[in-house]
């Protein structure tokens, strides 16, 4: 498998992109990202591409890849709805349309939030505009598709999240991390990494995913 990740430096992207060099199954990584990424490895590529909202410019150089672990993501604290959207959903639509139009026989895989609104008519707006996010994604017409939905994530293997509030829960709460990744509304970095992996190799019927049904995917050998 070839594939292309995006937010790689982010705490999900970095956690799914170290589960990509170490599997024998994965060939080849092809990392989207803003800003350049201190890492370095042979089956490594980096693009670095400003505009997400248009991806002409390097549309050549996303051929050829098997699978889209689109890892991107903002929180929508004070945000508008209008901003948010477009990140969230303008963005993903430009890079889903893009892969498809390339290879609509690609498994692309989104990582969306723990109570996100598939109805897209609820009062919470980041959990209307994700579902809008994924349904848009759903219904590209993609070989696979799949909606990671993690509530609560342990980070591992060094990963640190973008966010600086997060990362100081993540130093207050580490004392409990090993009683956390029992639980099953928590995921880890690396079960995301695992599961992403594996959702290309053994075919789901779930397409949404929450943290219970990654854990599971993440333990296929």
């Amino acid at each position: 498998m070839k594939a292309i990740i995006t937010g790689a430096t982010g705490m999900l992207g970095k956690g799914v992109l170290l589960e990509c060099v170490d599997d024998p199954t994965v060939e080849e990584v092809l990392l989207i990202n803003r800003n350049h990424l201190d890492f370095s490895h042979p089956k490594v590529k980096e693009i670095i591409h400003k505009d997400f909202r248009d991806f002409s410019a390097i549309k050549e150089e996303l051929a050829g890849y098997d699978a889209c672990f689109h890892c991107m993501g903002v929180s929508s604290a004070g945000m508008s709805e209008e901003k948010f959207s477009e990140i969230t959903y303008t963005m993903t639509k430009a890079l889903a349309s893009t892969l498809y139009n390339i290879n609509p026989d690609m498994v692309f895989n989104y990582v969306t939030g723990a109570g996100t609104d598939s109805t897209e008519k609820g009062k919470i707006m980041w959990a209307r505009v994700k579902g809008r996010t994924e349904n848009m994604i759903l219904n590209m017409g993609f070989k696979d598709a799949y909606m990671f939905r993690p509530g609560g994530v342990v980070p591992e293997r060094g990963v640190k999240s973008s966010t600086k509030l997060y990362n100081a829960v993540y130093v207050i709460t580490r004392p409990f991390f090993s009683y956390m990744k029992r639980m099953k509304s928590i995921t880890t970095s690396v079960r995301i990494g695992r599961a992403m992996i594996n959702s290309y190799n053994h075919q789901q019927a779930l397409k949404h995913l929450e943290a219970d049904d990654i854990n599971k995917l993440a333990e296929i050998e």
